[in-house]
């Protein structure tokens, strides 16, 4: 999507419009608003009102509302150890350090987040509108997932893993479990997972309350992008059929 402009849904929040322009977070935006320093079509505006940006005219700090700026679209294999945030001061290595400096004053999103420690395929962005897209909990985009294990992997166990189960009061369950690594499933402590939901460390909560340690996760697909020939804190540009492709799957976009 070299060349052009970031996707934004109409009409959006006035503070969501604000951070997908790069001007604040939603949050510093809506203290914007209050304050009184953001007016559309010359009318003070209120927190949670939406506004058409291709037809109203938003003015913040008694400027005009900048273009959209030109899309941002990153595929970074992510190292363990690395967070996906930048707004948490606690942490010291954000995968945000992996990118070039020239970027250091672009506001980027991660869409799909992996924990501390995981590795693998995450999509760093300055299109909010897909990173929420992607994120979102809605979201049907499939992910793929290699697992190492504490033990060897019982295959009796991957009905149980698709039907689902109860862990802490949230029902978790996989999409699909392949065996990896081993002629002989019952001697495998490797699995491939596939995933077309999204749930707060889903693999780890539901392999744990069915026995097993998860060593090792890395996510290796994400849609129809993968993460081979990236390597390892490494990142390419994604292609405008990728991006496509990534909205097109994704219902929630």
């Amino acid at each position: 999507m070299d060349g052009k402009t970031a996707i934004e849904p109409e009409p959006m929040r006035i503070q969501k419009l604000l951070a997908a322009r790069g001007i604040c977070s939603r949050r510093k935006a809506e203290t914007l608003v209050e304050l009184g320093k953001v007016t559309i079509n010359g009318s003070p505006a209120h927190t949670g009102q939406k506004v058409n940006p291709a037809t109203d005219r938003v003015i913040v700090n008694g400027k005009p509302l900048p273009s959209p700026p030109k899309t941002i679209c990153l595929l970074l294999n992510k190292p363990r150890g690395f967070v996906c945030t930048n707004d948490d001061p606690h942490e010291k290595r954000t995968i945000f350090d992996l990118l070039p400096k020239s970027m250091a004053k672009t506001r980027l999103f991660c869409a799909g987040r992996l924990d501390k420690d995981s590795e693998g395929l995450v999509v760093v962005t300055n299109d909010g509108a897909l990173a929420q897209s992607l994120a979102h909990p809605s979201n049907k985009t499939r992910k793929v997932y290699q697992a190492e294990l504490n033990k060897a992997f019982d295959p009796q166990h991957i009905g149980l893993l698709r039907r689902g189960k109860m862990v802490e009061g949230e029902r978790l369950w996989l999409d699909k479990v392949i065996p990896l690594g081993q002629k002989e499933p019952r001697r495998s402590r490797r699995l491939e997972i596939h995933l077309g939901h999204g749930r707060k460390r889903e693999i780890r909560r539901l392999l744990t309350a069915v026995g097993y340690k998860v060593t090792r996760l890395k996510r290796t697909k994400l849609g129809a992008v993968s993460i081979r020939r990236i390597p390892k804190g490494s990142f390419r540009k994604l292609t405008d059929r990728e991006i496509n492709l990534l909205f097109s799957e994704n219902p929630s976009s």
